[in-house]
C-alpha cells in the first residue's frame, strides 16, 4: 500500500483520489480553498426575488462514459448517486448575418437538416467534415486518450494523426466553404482563448463525439458532480485536507517524499498533481515553456421573466463576431426568473450586456442581480487556469506533463495536464494515472464498497 499524497481538490483531484483508494492506496488529498470542487462549484447571490446560483466554471457538458467509468471502478454506479441529463440541443450558433443554427446531438440525421437550414448543400459538407474524424477519434482514443503513452515512442498510426503538421485552421478552410460551419467547428477552442492556427487539426474529433454521443448535464448544475464525489471519497476513505496549501515538493534520493504544506510536510510514496504544475517549484521548471490558457470574461445576471420568454431558450448560445459571447442558461433560479451566465471573449471594449444587446438579445432592464469575474478574478480564486495549457502548435502536447512527470514517483492529472482541459478530458487525465501507478501490492481497498 503506497502512501498518496493528491494536490488539489478540483475534477481531476476528486477522481484521482477515488480511483487510487480503491486501488488500496492510503490517501491524502491537499485543497488550498476551504471547499472542493474547484471550478465545479457554484457562485450564489441574493436578491429580492430569492437566491440564484450559477455554475462558477466553464463547463457546460459532459461525456457520460467518462463519469460512468469513474463511478463504476470506485465503487457504486453513478446511477446510484446521480443524475445525469442528456440535453436536446447542445447549442444555439447564431451569426452577424442574422442567419443561426440549433445544433443537437447524438444524430448525424438531425445536424445535416439544421446545417440544410443555412442553405442547400450546408448539411452534406458539414456531415462529411465531422466524418473525418472517425478514423482518428478510434486511434488516438485507444493510443492516447484511454492508455498511458510514451511521448517519445508513439506508435506510427498514433504519431500521424496527433503530430500530423496540420492546424485545426487549415483543417477548417479544407473541409468547409462557408464561414458560418467554420465557425461551429471552431468556437470551442476560440471560447477557451486559443487560436486555431496553433491548435491541432485531430483536436476536431470534438465535433464527431458530440455527434455521436451527444451532450449531457448535471441539473441543478455540475456542483452536483463534486458533493458525489465528496461521497464518494469518504466512502473510500479518503484524508481530506481543505485549507490547507501545498508548497512544493520534497525530494530524497532522486525521487518524492513529502509535500511541504503550510502545515507541514506529508509524507509520500506517490504524489499527484492535480493544480497547475507552475505552483510547485519542484515541477515549475518542466513546463516552463508551456502558457495557460486565460479564461474569459464571466458575467452572472439574475433576470426576471414574468412572461417566460428568456425561459425559451436552449442550455448555451454563442454569439459570434467579435467579442464572441457564450450565453448559458442553466442557472438556478426562483420561479419567474432565469440565471444566465455570459463568457465574452475577445475585443471586450464594451458592457457584455450591450455586447449582446447588439445581438438582439437585450435583458439590461431586467437585471435583479450581477455579479462580474475577470480572467485574473478567476486565476486567483482557483490558483490557475481550469482551461489548462494553451495550444502553442503540435510541440504543446509533449510539453504538457501527464500521467507521469521527470520526477520520479510525481504524476500529473487534471486540466494541466494529459489529455487536457474540459471535463471529459480531465476525466481520463485521473484513469491514466491510476493505471501508471497501478493496484497496491497488498492489502485490500480501504473502503467499503
Amino acid at each position: 500500500m503506497a502512501r498518496v499524497v493528491v494536490v488539489g481538490g478540483g475534477f481531476g483531484g476528486l477522481a484521482s483520489a477515488a480511483r487510487l483508494a480503491k486501488q488500496g492506496h492510503a490517501v491524502t488529498l491537499v485543497e488550498r480553498s476551504p471547499t472542493l470542487g474547484g471550478a465545479l462549484a457554484t457562485v450564489r447571490a441574493t436578491a429580492a426575488a430569492g437566491d440564484f446560483v450559477w455554475d462558477a466554471g466553464p463547463h457546460a457538458t459532459l461525456l457520460p462514459a467518462v463519469v460512468r467509468d469513474l463511478f463504476r471502478k470506485t465503487g457504486r454506479p453513478v446511477e446510484k448517486e446521480l443524475e445525469l441529463e442528456p440535453l436536446p440541443s447542445i447549442r444555439e450558433h447564431r451569426f452577424e448575418d442574422g442567419s443561426r443554427v440549433v445544433l443537437t446531438g447524438g444524430s448525424r440525421a438531425a445536424q445535416i437538416a439544421a446545417f440544410d437550414g443555412l442553405g442547400a448543400g450546408l448539411g452534406r459538407a458539414w456531415a462529411d467534415h465531422v466524418a473525418g474524424f472517425a478514423d482518428d477519434w478510434e486511434v488516438i482514443r485507444r493510443g492516447y486518450l484511454e492508455v498511458p503513452w510514451d511521448r517519445h515512442h508513439l506508435p506510427r498510426e498514433l504519431s500521424a494523426r496527433l503530430l500530423r503538421r496540420q492546424n485545426l485552421h487549415q483543417r477548417l478552410r479544407r473541409d468547409l466553404g462557408d464561414e458560418r460551419l467554420r465557425l461551429v467547428a471552431g468556437h470551442r477552442f476560440v471560447a477557451e482563448g486559443h487560436d486555431l492556427r496553433n491548435v491541432p487539426s485531430w483536436l476536431g474529433v470534438a465535433s464527431y463525439v458530440e455527434q455521436r454521443f451527444g451532450a449531457w448535464t448535471v441539473p441543478g448544475g455540475m456542483a452536483g458532480l463534486a458533493v458525489a464525489m465528496e461521497r464518494r471519497l469518504a466512502t473510500r476513505r479518503v484524508t481530506v485536507l481543505t485549507s490547507t496549501t501545498a508548497r512544493d515538493l520534497v525530494l530524497r534520493g532522486g525521487r518524492v517524499a513529502a509535500v511541504a504544506t503550510d502545515a507541514g510536510e506529508l509524507d509520500a510514496d506517490v504524489v499527484v498533481v492535480a493544480v497547475d504544475p507552475r505552483r510547485l517549484p519542484a515541477l515549475a521548471p518542466h513546463v516552463a515553456r508551456t502558457m495557460p490558457a486565460i479564461p474569459p470574461v464571466v458575467t452572472h445576471v439574475g433576470l426576471g421573466d414574468p412572461d417566460g420568454t428568456l425561459a425559451d431558450l436552449g442550455p448555451e448560445v454563442v454569439l459570434h463576431g467579435d467579442p464572441l459571447l457564450v450565453l448559458r442558461t442553466g442557472g438556478v433560479a426562483p420561479p419567474g426568473h432565469v440565471a444566465w451566465t455570459v463568457h465574452g471573449r475577445g475585443r471586450l471594449a464594451e458592457d457584455v450586456l450591450r455586447a449582446l444587446a447588439r445581438h438582439r438579445v437585450d435583458v439590461r432592464d431586467r437585471v435583479l442581480v450581477r455579479l462580474d469575474r475577470s480572467p485574473r478574478d478567476l486565476v486567483e480564486e482557483w490558483g490557475g487556469s481550469p482551461l489548462g495549457v494553451l495550444w502553442q502548435g503540435r510541440a504543446t502536447l509533449r510539453r504538457r506533463l501527464g500521467p507521469d512527470t521527470p520526477v520520479p514517483g510525481v504524476y500529473a492529472a487534471g486540466a494541466h495536464a494529459t489529455p487536457g482541459a474540459g471535463l471529459p478530458f480531465v476525466g481520463l487525465s485521473a484513469a491514466l494515472v491510476a493505471q501508471v501507478v497501478g493496484p497496491a501490492e497488498r492489502g485490500g481497498a480501504p473502503g467499503a464498497d
